[in-house]
């Protein structure tokens, strides 16, 4: 079996080997090179499609998906953590009998890397700080990793994968989470309670699903002074106003994307850290972005077959 009409909505950084192999899975194959601008364009594009490819740029909700009833694959070639968080409508979708396959760690590499980097380069004063001014070291004299205190919010497959790098270098880990993680524990992580964590550690770093906000005004109090606070998430954790209040103190924040960050007017903020560009979005990256967009359809066009 094979897609009558598949449509790719917009960029999906798929290697070029890949997008040759989308041909083999519908008799038409059409991918644009740009992002749609309004709803209506997307509903044009995807037409009669009954495959439709999406990345995490453009939103598939009910208004589409209601106007495009061809619609029996989507497949997400972007991060899917949850149905709450996603940028299709999954739960619609299934209720009309669509199938949605999403897929997850394929750019936590770069991510663990950056946090490392960033976390060398304040800890030492390597480089300069955004204002081009010479950085000067976290402390009086330049520190190692060795000893820091830091403290996971969310301690999923990336969060795990930088408590692991981190704890290399000698850094001292703890968590939270919304489960207890005993495996992680075992490696001597400990579990805290949120406001304890933030409190009791001075490296903070956030790993959190898209759209979920743990950090409000009292949690920034904990936080309290003399923090750094990294978020590899690709939203805020935090509600703004107290955020931006926090940053007022002896305080560092960083953050890859402006999405990240949450307002481009914070990127030039002089406790701001933002590269303005997606740690995760390496040459290895779009490989295994691929290989799990090209496994996703294949499987499901076999499931189909095979009924």
């Amino acid at each position: 079996m094979i897609f009558k009409k598949l449509i790719a909505l917009e960029p999906l950084n798929l290697i070029p080997s890949a997008e040759k192999k989308l041909e083999s899975f519908a008799e038409n194959v059409l991918i644009y090179n740009d992002i749609p601008s309004s709803i209506a364009e997307i509903i044009e594009r995807i037409d009669d499609a009954d495959a439709v490819l999406v990345s995490y740029t453009t939103t598939l909700g009910r208004e589409v998906l209601e106007q495009c009833p061809n619609i029996k694959y989507i497949g997400m070639c972007c991060s899917l953590y949850s149905a709450e968080s996603a940028n299709v409508d999954i739960l619609y979708a299934n209720s009309m009998g669509i199938a949605v396959t999403g897929i997850r760690d394929y750019g936590d590499e770069g991510v663990v890397e950056y946090v490392v980097s960033e976390l060398i380069r304040c800890l030492h004063g390597f480089g300069n700080n955004p204002n081009g001014k010479p950085r000067k070291p976290w402390s009086e004299i330049p520190r190692e990793i060795t000893g820091i205190k830091v403290g996971i919010i969310g301690l999923g497959k990336s969060g795990e994968m930088i408590a692991d790098a981190l704890h290399f270098f000698g850094a001292e880990i703890s968590y939270f989470s919304r489960t207890r993680k005993p495996e992680s524990e075992k490696k001597g992580y400990r579990y805290l309670p949120l406001n304890e964590l933030l409190a009791g550690n001075e490296v903070l770093i956030t790993c959190l699903n898209k759209n979920t906000i743990l950090l409000h005004e009292e949690e920034f109090k904990y936080l309290g002074n003399r923090k750094m606070l990294f978020n590899t998430g690709l939203s805020p954790a935090w509600d703004e106003e107290p955020f931006v209040k926090w940053l007022a103190g002896d305080n560092l924040a960083y953050c890859d994307t402006i999405g990240a960050l949450g307002s481009e007017k914070l990127v030039k903020h002089p406790q701001v850290v933002c590269m303005e560009v997606s740690s995760g979005r390496t040459s290895q990256a779009f490989i295994r972005l691929s290989e799990k967009v090209l496994s996703n359809i294949t499987n499901y066009l076999k499931k189909q077959s095979e009924k």
